[in-house]
């Protein structure tokens, strides 16, 4: 997506922020300080133009949500991230805004652009009082401009303290460019992070905005260039980007009007041991509301009648061993294995009649758990290429042989560690959903979904939709990031019909045809 590019003005020349839509490349912390130095060094802008020209987009987005604030709080740190802050208080106060600054790190710390920011907003006339003496705010809203890119790990006092009294105070918050807090490169915080309604951010945007505790923390995020030109940002450097559903959609393609259903695959889903026939059951239709061409279940018997009550097109096959399931897997050009299929003898003999088969896989659930435990591996026929792997966090631990914490706290190095010890595509769901498919391809991060998904059920569609997706015809690594685009976008879709509480994996079946023909 096009940056906006602005003519460089004078340190002292007032300019409107220059709002755009968000690009697609995500970035590191050291990422962004690089094009930093770009912009200032290759470009030729100086370092408190660009101090100014964020205080100013920070002003704007603030105004643009609380257009009339009775007064602005502003918490400042001592750094970079603190001179935003102080830009943003001289700015406000030269408006005629009631704004005060509460000094987080003495004035005397502040260097540079920093020292040069704290110098206007005092010649601004704003109220400037020492954290330790200033009580929490009892009304208007608070900027968070404490701490920047460069936070990693626990909070250490003041910071912490100060956190926790923007957090209680109860009004809304503004963080500028990053929640103070929260790790700008993996989405984690050492306990605590400032909650803020909107965030701001500037550059480049900081890919752990976008997952693990960040979409929990950053409220609505807004982009600012800060008029910097696009040759700072090489398309090719940034690791990371997220994923389009418009563009991703378009791969799927208008159908002939002589389609038949051979044209679109048969999908299998193999899965649903005794108990859990609701999880192969969601699995097959949400593959068929996908648009696979046909769909069968491989399933326990007694599930078989449910499964056709439901959801008629489905041809749901009683299979009672692994050496029954085997003549079938003639008929199927794209397997999902592991919705609700357990880990016994018999969901063991499944899984591995599914890898021997040498056909694409979908491999999900209980599949993940057999696949961690060693004794099925990729084979010498297997070609790992072709699978799709969809674990959570706590299947994932699994996969890489560590604990769930170790996974969230770097999701993105846990992705492309899957990836390179099993050589598939991987999607790794939560907040932030993450593709990796390997090689030089940049890691895709999902934007889409909501709160009322964590419920039981919704990894069984999204494996079913992936299905469909292999069935007709797309790469797994294409088949992964509109998958999860298209999954996201009929929960949010079937959230904002009926509210997040109570929604139902299958309550996204409507909205998922729809999103598919891109209604």
């Amino acid at each position: 997506m096009p940056y906006n590019s602005a003519r460089n003005p004078r340190p002292d020349e007032e300019m409107e922020g220059t709002m755009t839509a968000l690009p697609t490349a995500l970035y590191t912390a050291e990422q962004v300080r690089e094009l930093d130095r770009r912009a200032i060094e290759e470009a030729g802008i100086p370092g408190i133009v660009l101090m100014k020209r964020a205080g100013r987009a920070a002003l704007k987005a603030l105004l643009d949500r609380w257009p009339e604030p009775v007064k602005i709080t502003v918490y400042c740190g001592g750094g970079n991230n603190g001179g935003d802050g102080y830009i943003v208080a001289g700015l406000a106060r030269e408006r005629g805004i009631d704004a005060e600054i509460v000094q987080v790190a003495p004035a005397e710390k502040l260097k540079g652009d920093a020292e040069r920011a704290w110098r206007y907003a005092r010649e601004a006339g704003v109220a400037m009082t020492p954290f330790q003496e200033a009580p929490v705010p009892e009304a208007g809203i608070i900027v968070d401009a404490m701490l920047g890119t460069g936070i990693k790990g626990a909070l250490r006092k003041p910071f912490d303290e100060a956190v926790a009294a923007v957090n209680s105070a109860g009004l809304p918050v503004m963080a500028v460019d990053i929640p103070s807090g929260l790790d700008s490169d993996t989405g984690v915080h050492g306990g605590s992070a400032v909650r803020a309604q909107v965030t701001p951010t500037f550059i480049g945007l900081k890919r752990g905005l976008f997952t693990g505790k960040g979409p929990a923390v950053v409220g609505e995020i807004v982009f600012d260039d800060l008029g910097t030109p696009d040759s700072i940002r090489p398309a090719d450097e940034a690791a990371t980007e997220i994923l389009d559903l418009a563009s991703l959609r378009s791969l799927l393609g208008p159908r002939p009007r002589d389609a038949h259903k051979g044209h679109y695959g048969h999908v299998m889903v193999i899965g649903g041991d005794q108990g859990f026939g609701g999880a192969v059951a969601m699995a097959a239709e949400a593959a068929l509301r996908t648009g696979a061409g046909l769909v069968s279940a491989a399933t326990r018997a007694e599930h078989v009648a449910a499964i056709l009550a439901r959801c008629p097109e489905v041809m749901a096959l009683a299979t009672a061993s692994g050496q029954e399931l085997e003549p079938h897997l003639d008929r199927p050009s794209v397997l999902v294995v592991g919705p609700g299929l357990g880990r016994s003898p018999w969901s063991e003999q499944l899984f591995q009649k599914a890898v021997a088969s040498g056909l694409p896989l979908i491999i999900d659930a209980d599949g993940l758990n057999i696949l961690a435990q060693g004794r099925i591996g990729a084979g010498a026929d297997a070609d790992a290429g072709k699978w799709l792997l969809t674990p959570h966090p706590g299947e994932a631990a699994r996969l890489l042989g560590c604990e769930p914490a170790d996974i969230q706290a770097d999701r993105f190095a846990a992705v492309r560690a899957l990836q390179q010890k099993y050589g598939a595509t991987v999607i790794l769901k939560g907040a932030g959903s993450l593709v990796c498919g390997g090689g030089d391809e940049p890691v895709g991060l999902c934007t889409g979904g909501n709160p009322g998904m964590a419920t039981g059920g919704m990894g069984d569609v999204l494996s079913g939709i992936l299905g469909g997706l292999l069935a007709q015809g797309l790469s797994p690594g294409d088949a992964a990031r509109l998958g999860v685009c298209l999954h996201a976008r009929a929960a949010d879709r079937a959230a904002g019909a009926g509210g997040e509480r109570g929604l139902g994996a299958t309550d996204l079946f409507h909205w998922l045809r729809r999103e598919v023909n891109g209604l």
